[in-house]
C-alpha cells in the first residue's frame, strides 16, 4: 500500500500560481499510475491530470496548457504546477494512485485505491 499526503493548496488571486505537493509514504510511488482530482461540493471528482510509472502524462481539457503533472521518485513525490489561475480552478485537490503503473489516461475516480486528504485551492477574482 501506498499512503499520500497533499500539500502546498491556499488562496491565490486569478491569473497567479500554485504548485501541489503529494507526499507518498509505505511503498514507492513509482510503482503507480498516478493522478490528480479536484471536486467542488455537490459534483463529482474530476479527474485532471495522470501520469504513468514511466512518465507518460495525459491532461483533461480544463487544465491542458495551464497545469503541469511531474514526480520524483526519488523522494517519492508527485507535483502540480498550476499556473493561469481562474476562480473555476476553485476545489478540493486531491491526489490518487492505483496499482499497475499504466493510467492510459484514465480519469475515473473509481479507478484509484489510494488517496490523500485533500487539499483546498481557492482562486478569487
Amino acid at each position: 500500500q501506498v499512503q499520500l499526503v497533499e500539500l502546498g493548496g491556499g488562496s491565490v488571486q486569478a491569473g497567479g500560481s500554485l504548485r501541489l505537493s503529494c507526499v507518498g509514504s509505505g511503498n514507492s510511488i513509482s510503482a503507480y499510475c498516478m493522478g490528480w482530482f479536484r471536486q467542488v461540493p455537490g459534483k463529482e471528482r474530476e479527474g485532471i491530470t495522470t501520469i504513468d510509472w514511466d512518465g507518460r502524462i495525459w491532461y483533461a481539457a480544463p487544465v491542458t496548457g495551464r497545469f503541469t503533472i511531474s514526480k520524483d521518485n526519488s523522494v517519492n513525490t508527485l507535483y502540480l504546477e498550476m499556473n493561469s489561475l481562474s476562480p473555476e480552478d476553485t476545489a478540493m485537490y486531491y491526489c490518487a494512485a492505483r496499482p499497475g503503473g499504466r493510467c492510459i489516461g484514465d480519469l475515473s475516480a473509481v479507478a484509484y485505491h489510494y488517496w490523500g486528504q485533500g487539499t483546498q485551492v481557492t482562486v478569487s477574482s
